[in-house]
């Protein structure tokens, strides 16, 4: 049953693809209003806190974002803050491109989450080569590398030591002898004049330039100061996968260190920083995770794969409940909305994580869903399921909400009830005093944490806190919001070939972020 369904969502798919009329790339021109007005309705309905309602609504409709295609990377990029990479790792980047595309890059390894403790530095000198537009994420720029020397000083006489045993583990003969490395001297892990590496003792690999996007960003307080960001590829979640796998989202974003965010004191650290003279960032103490209060996203993320959406999560620590509404989009500004998924649920009490300095592990369970299809595409793709497989069969239309919990979730979006998650979050604060909220990042593979194996070892993009307290949900309210046409028919839509690709891909994977 499972594979005729299969079957006919992708002979669904290919009608998308091939009628005409259908073009995605002329569906981006229509009416901004048209296509927001959806989720404006969504977003009074769900949003019940104006700090939220108002932060979600900027970025649908206030956010002023520019991207360059192909992207100018000729500049020097740093991080913004102590990255954390699937492992863990703990780790700052300070990449510099030049206009005869070569690059050399640094990165800086850390023995503790908050970067103060620098363990060792890479130095990674190659030549970058601009591509075509990707065809996997919309706004990305695919492009080939190649390393012409990589590069390695340690900062301690331990971590010398340490990395030596692991060379001659992974690359017998690479160290002659019982010879060890010293602290402080640049060593080679590659080079073209060896014509050998030993890469794999460190799982290294800078398969992050293969997928570029550069944006800049006029800030809603002083439009006239401009912010240049620079995403890279992610790294796999998989240890072993890492060296040879293709990006499909992105790291954290790098920042020009020439016009980074005003008073980023760790951009100018990293920015004056080299091999010898790591940056060391200012200590700070690892803030407790408290799970109250409503949580939103700060830009318009994106997924592995073709996924675009913003979270709003919502935390009773009352009783340990908690709801989430997941906004998911076609295009990389979260301008065209595809569907929305409402889920709730329970929470286990926090347990500090044994394996990720700084992090928290809680137990997530789904027991409740709902989805409202914002498209013409959706729908179709959700009418095209039979019997039980999600909702009442062939009863979608577009901005209607509809529970699938009595069908145990939803096929076509790869959702099955009740589902549980192992999750990993940490808290911190920016510069502006808000709370942030990190959570695990999701499998590079599209699966879900559904096992204690498959906790995330780092994080996803954070949330920022914009209501502490929580109004108890008006179970009444929200049942009569159940039955309301959204639009009441009044916005005329165009099928999307993008969504439609977007949903057939959800089918076999999880979108629970």
């Amino acid at each position: 049953m499972a594979q005729h369904r299969l079957k006919a969502a992708a002979s669904y798919l290919m009608l998308i693809l091939i009628l005409p009329g259908l073009d995605a790339a002329s569906s981006l021109h229509d009416s901004e209003e048209a296509f927001n007005r959806p989720i404006e309705k969504t977003l009074e309905n769900f949003s019940k806190d104006f700090q939220c309602h108002h932060m979600l609504k900027h970025l649908y409709n206030g956010a002023r974002i520019t991207v360059q295609m192909p992207p100018k990377v000729e500049s020097h990029w740093v991080s913004t803050s102590c990255e954390v990479r699937p492992g863990p790792e703990f780790i700052t980047r300070s990449y510099r491109f030049y206009s005869n595309n070569t690059f050399k890059a640094y990165q800086f390894n850390y023995g503790d989450n908050h970067c103060t403790q620098p363990s060792y530095t890479l130095v990674i000198v190659g030549k970058l080569r601009l591509r075509q537009t990707s065809w996997i994420i919309r706004g990305a720029t695919e492009a080939d590398y190649h390393l012409h020397r990589v590069q390695i000083v340690c900062h301690s006489k331990m971590k010398a030591e340490e990395i030596s045993l692991r060379l001659n583990r992974s690359c017998p003969g690479f160290l002659p002898g019982p010879k060890t490395w010293e602290p402080q001297l640049p060593y080679d892990l590659s080079s073209n004049e060896s014509g050998c590496n030993c890469f794999r003792a460190l799982n290294f690999a800078m398969h992050e330039l293969q997928l570029l996007r550069v944006e800049k960003q006029h800030l809603h307080h002083n439009p006239e100061q401009v912010v240049q960001e620079l995403f890279l590829g992610d790294i796999h979640t998989n240890w072993s996968q890492r060296m040879y796998s293709r990006p499909s989202s992105y790291q954290p974003p790098l920042q020009d260190a020439k016009n980074h965010a005003h008073g980023s004191m760790v951009c100018h650290m990293i920015s004056r920083s080299n091999e010898y003279r790591p940056p060391v960032l200012p200590p700070k103490a690892d803030l407790p995770v408290g799970l109250y209060g409503h949580w939103v996203s700060q830009r318009c993320e994106v997924r592995p794969e073709v996924l675009f959406l913003t979270r709003h999560f919502i935390f009773h620590d009352n009783n340990n409940t908690w709801e989430g509404h997941y906004f998911h989009f076609s295009d990389p500004v979260c301008k065209h909305p595809t569907f929305t998924i409402y889920a709730k649920g329970r929470y286990s009490h926090r347990i500090p994580s044994a394996k990720v300095m700084g992090g928290t592990e809680f137990v997530f369970k789904v027991n409740h869903m709902k989805v409202t299809p914002m498209d013409a595409a959706t729908v179709s793709l959700l009418n095209v399921f039979s019997g039980n497989a999600c909702g009442a069969e062939g009863s979608w239309h577009i901005g209607v909400e509809q529970d699938v919990t009595h069908t145990n979730g939803c096929v076509a979006l790869g959702i099955g009830l009740p589902h549980t998650e192992y999750e990993l979050f940490k808290m911190e604060q920016d510069a502006k005093g808000r709370y942030l909220l990190f959570n695990g990042q999701r499998p590079s593979d599209g699966s879900s944490p559904d096992r204690p194996e498959k906790r995330a070892t780092s994080y996803q993009a954070p949330l920022v806190q914009c209501a502490a307290s929580v109004d108890r949900l008006d179970e009444s309210t929200e049942n009569s919001n159940q039955s309301k046409n959204i639009n009441n028919g009044s916005v005329r839509y165009h099928h999307s070939a993008g969504a439609a690709v977007l949903l057939f891909i959800c089918m076999v994977r999880h979108v629970y972020c």
